[in-house]
């Protein structure tokens, strides 16, 4: 069987994840491990017993969804279940890199955990030049339609940030730009723009400087080349090198994730079964909703294992279908 992981990024953590997988197994406890040194915290007080508010902030989210993502991934390989590919959404796509061979556990965790301050320091230095840059949800559009109705009424400083479905793309800009955007867009007849609560206009230009920052940082880590294919944010392509994905790391900074894209690259793969390995359910929605506009997208495909309980079934799964065949 054909088995893609996808993994969750930044906004699908919650307080308590990823208990049950440090429960359950030994391998996992050993991960929490090497997180908490890299990032001189202690990462299951952060998870199990810390607040919201403390757990959203860039720079504590970015490690913690990093370690949950690779606790998830290592129960499944625990219950035998490993992947023909993988490929992760935004802050994902460095477990999918690990996942692929291409970053050690403890280079991506010190990685991420660096990666988060750089862009809470860079999204900071945004706020002070004109109010809180970040992030606006434009629902109900496609991306080549958000990118000519920007065009069209000249706004500056907004740029598409996230391409999630067919139906959602996002926006990252300016407090300036983002509020003259969303009059743009109402315009334009579209039927509802969403702020989010995120920090920063990730993905877009604006964060440059923390291109700059990462660059400085990424050239001492070890890359190595892909032992299966791993999925880029920026082109939607497979990596083919060790190189490649250092420069894909950096480019992921300040482009669009063309998810969408990437998702169909993922089928035309030959993908029979996809699991979002990490917290939540992002990500299967993300891949359903391509279904609300191609009758022929095999909605049905895609799994969540991001709990014990949720593993489990998908093993039960996989053997039922083993055993039937």
């Amino acid at each position: 069987m054909n088995t893609v992981f996808l993994f969750p990024g930044q906004g699908a953590q919650y307080v308590g994840m990823g208990r049950d997988l440090y429960d359950y197994s030994p391998a996992v406890r050993e991960l929490f491990e090497i997180g908490s040194d890299a990032g001189r915290l202690d990462l299951a007080a952060l998870l199990f017993s810390g607040t919201e508010e403390h757990l959203r902030q860039t720079d504590n989210t970015q490690i913690a969804i990093t370690l949950v993502n690779l606790a998830a991934r290592q129960v499944l390989v625990d219950f035998g279940i490993s992947s023909s590919a993988s490929a992760g959404f935004s802050l994902g796509e460095y477990t999918a890199l690990v996942d692929a061979g291409v970053l050690s556990r403890a280079d991506v965790l010190t990685l991420v955990l660096q990666r988060g301050q750089i862009m809470e320091r860079a999204s900071r230095h945004l706020d002070r030049e004109g109010g809180p840059a970040g992030m606006m949800a434009v629902m109900g559009a496609d991306l080549p339609q958000v990118r000519q109705i920007l065009a069209d009424s000249g706004v500056r400083d907004v740029y598409p940030s996230l391409h999630n479905s067919p139906i959602q793309t996002v926006v990252g800009g300016t407090a300036e730009g983002l509020a003259l955007a969303a009059e743009a867009f109402k315009a334009a007849g579209i039927r509802k723009t969403i702020p989010l609560k995120v920090s920063g206009p990730f993905h877009t230009p604006l964060m440059e400087e923390a291109r700059e920052d990462m660059e400085r940082i990424i050239q001492w880590v070890t890359f190595r080349e892909p032992e299966k294919p791993v999925y880029s944010n920026v082109t939607g392509e497979r990596i083919t090198s060790a190189a490649e994905a250092r420069q894909r790391c950096l480019e992921q900074l300040v482009n669009t994730v063309v998810w969408v894209q990437e998702e169909r690259q993922i089928l035309g793969g030959g993908a029979d079964l996809v699991i979002e390995v990490g917290p939540g359910k992002v990500l299967q929605g993300l891949w359903n909703a391509v279904g609300k506009v191609d009758p022929e997208w095999p909605a049905d495909r895609c799994r969540t294992a991001g709990t014990l309980e949720e593993i489990e079934a998908i093993a039960r799964e996989i053997e039922e279908q083993s055993n039937a065949s």
